[in-house]
């Protein structure tokens, strides 16, 4: 039932996440008005979810290690209009064996960096994290983003 990828959580983001390569994820969501802060914008809390999640499957390049959040600094540059799609980049800037460091961006629908993050987080095994009684589904899929949908920031 989680909160950002969870499909079955009715409060929930439902996001769909997208590994572009060993060090760099994509993750998509529409929000809705569930996700509101002041009209007609995402809560804050929701977008700060959404980077963290993204961040951390930044290092899902090795699917049976996820990052565990130790470590987040959001900093809110732009309104973030809700019923449109978002998309979220993260990627690993630094890695040593027990964590990595990561940063990211929020994009809104026509390009817009809205919010920028940097992260640490400690890596961790699937297997300890299912052990820990979380209910994750240990086949995940994870997808190959298409070329076109590789966002390109900077705006």
């Amino acid at each position: 039932m989680c909160f950002v990828c969870g499909m079955e959580n009715p409060a929930g983001l439902h996001a769909h996440f997208y590994q572009v390569d060993e060090r760099t994820c994509v993750g998509r969501f529409l929000p809705h008005e569930n996700h509101q802060g002041y009209p007609g914008r995402v809560h804050g809390g929701v977008v700060a979810a959404m980077l963290d999640e993204t961040l951390g499957r930044a290092v899902w390049g090795d699917a049976k290690t996820w990052g565990v959040t130790a470590e987040l600094t959001i900093r809110y540059k732009a309104p973030v209009p809700l019923g449109e799609m978002l998309t979220a980049v993260g990627r690993v800037v630094l890695e040593r064996r027990r964590l990595f460091k990561a940063e990211g961006e929020l994009l809104t629908a026509d390009g817009t960096v809205a919010v920028v993050a940097h992260g640490t987080f400690i890596k961790m095994p699937l297997e300890q994290i299912l052990e820990d009684g979380d209910d994750l589904d240990p086949e995940l899929e994870l997808f190959i983003v298409p070329d076109e949908l590789i966002p390109q920031s900077g705006k």
